[in-house]
């Protein structure tokens, strides 16, 4: 391959961004030609830009590096290389699949064999059906291994006491900043100090949805959902509270939960 390897980059922390250009820049043989902050904007730019390699943050806020994938076609599909801090489930997932993935915070050697990997990749017979085929397999495991795992009570401090909230009790959680907003079918209204992002990795992701950036919403407590002008909804739960799901969400309720 005689030109450089083009890549583009997408976390939502602006400093795992800046660190994982400037180890890009020790190698001569790469150029980064685009970053996004979320997996939204990292679609789009994979879709328009058509690097040879995207190097995706694995956890994302809204959409995922894994459900960013997942919205691309098998022509539009790059080769993908996940970022992720040290998971069991997604190294097991990525390690049985033959899916590159680099842990957190990246090694330049390491890094290195990605690149290398990529090159000889691109040389390959038909080689975006065989990357797709392996990524879809991976999100499978990767799904199946989450599900045993999700966090069953809540811990919430009360004045000088801990509460253990049972998760199915939690109708949906907001996220203010770094406070949630959390919800519960009993009328409770409890606030913690905690990154939504972070607790999502823990909760079942067939019962808990992201509706929004900022939002979660338990489906066992969904009452209604009313499509809203723009391509988007206004979801009730069984309380009465209503949240408003963002347009890329909508598209992602509509292909996982609204079709038979």
């Amino acid at each position: 391959m005689n030109n450089k390897l083009r890549i583009i980059i997408a976390d939502d922390e602006r400093p795992a961004r800046e660190f994982l250009k400037s180890l890009l820049r020790e190698f001569e043989t790469v150029e980064v030609v685009g970053e996004a902050e979320n997996g939204a904007d990292a679609v789009e730019m994979i879709k328009t830009i058509k690097p040879d390699l995207a190097i995706l943050d694995l956890k994302m806020p809204e959409m995922s590096g894994l459900e960013a994938v997942r919205m691309l076609r098998k022509t539009q599909m790059p080769l993908i290389a996940f970022a992720t801090a040290h998971d069991e489930y997604a190294v097991e997932a990525f390690e049985l699949n033959a899916v590159d993935y680099l842990l957190k915070p990246v090694e330049k050697a390491r890094l290195a064999e990605t690149i290398n990997r990529a090159v000889e990749r691109l040389e390959q017979e038909d080689w975006r059906a065989k990357e797709t085929a392996k990524i879809r397999s991976a999100a499978v495991a990767y799904d199946a291994g989450h599900r045993g795992e999700s966090l069953q009570r809540l811990p919430v401090k009360v004045r000088d006491e801990i509460l253990l909230v049972p998760v199915e009790e939690i109708i949906n959680i907001v996220a203010d900043g770094e406070l949630l907003h959390i919800e519960t079918v009993r009328g409770a209204k409890y606030t913690i100090n905690h990154r939504l992002k972070d607790l999502e990795i823990r909760l079942d992701g067939n019962k808990f949805v992201r509706l929004s950036r900022g939002a979660l919403g338990n489906l066992d407590h969904v009452k209604r959902i009313a499509p809203m002008p723009g391509g988007t909804y206004s979801v009730t739960f069984s309380n009465g509270s209503e949240l408003s799901s963002s347009r890329l969400q909508s598209k992602i309720l509509r292909s996982r939960f609204l079709k038979l």
